[in-house]
């Protein structure tokens, strides 16, 4: 099973994605692992990637692909593999399409409102990574972790600004590319506004 999670910023394709690979025995490839795992291993896409981090510039696409290449001929990937965070793009998915075949494309649709409200509602404790909304699953005290004490804090990337820039990069890249996959009749559409394992079930009737 060679497999592609979309879905916008948030919506839960990480989690659903470690469970699923795990569940079918195939790796989950989140292209941020990946990228930080080939530059710490110091492959020659690793090699090339650190040039423009180091930069402080964008990873081009060559290069990712590059990268994506190295990673789907390691081992455990011979079987399938979970696609997490790549293809972004039509034109991506197009190179994609000329290093393996997809079999499967899963789409987490989810309200964006809603969901902008969970991101910006969302706070980490920077000690443990225990995460928590403070409008749905708020913290016992306010603010502190109810398992260390810590003091929580919001990622960067869910401030409100951030993910109203997110979602508008997601809605002009990502939305054609919903499209294109439909027309390869490879798409299979779940809502993702439900509880983890009510989401989970619905990733294993359309992968089943």
């Amino acid at each position: 099973m060679r497999i592609v999670f979309l879905g916008p910023p948030g919506a839960g394709k990480g989690t659903q994605a470690e469970l699923a690979a795990a569940r079918l025995k195939i790796p989950h490839i989140s292209t941020g692992d990946m990228l930080r795992s080939a530059v710490a291993r110091g492959t020659p896409a690793g090699k090339d990637a650190a040039e423009f981090m180091n930069a402080g510039k964008l990873v081009p696409d060559p290069v990712v692909l590059k990268m994506l290449e190295e990673r789907l001929r390691e081992p455990d990937a011979r079987s399938g593999f979970i696609l997490d965070g790549y293809p972004r793009n039509v034109e991506q998915a197009i190179s994609l399409a000329s290093l393996t075949q997809i079999d499967r494309v899963v789409f987490f649709s989810i309200d964006l409102g809603a969901l902008e409200d969970r991101l910006v509602e969302r706070r980490v404790c920077p000690q443990c990574q225990a995460v928590y909304n403070l409008k749905s699953n708020p913290p016992r005290v306010d603010l502190r972790c109810d398992r260390d004490g810590i003091t929580l804090v919001q990622r960067p990337d869910d401030r409100r600004e951030v993910v109203e820039a997110r979602f508008k990069t997601y809605l002009e890249q990502t939305e054609p590319l919903v499209r294109h996959y439909q027309e390869l009749k490879l798409l299979q559409t779940i809502r993702a506004d439900g509880t983890p394992e009510a989401i989970a079930k619905e990733v294993t009737k359309v992968l089943d």
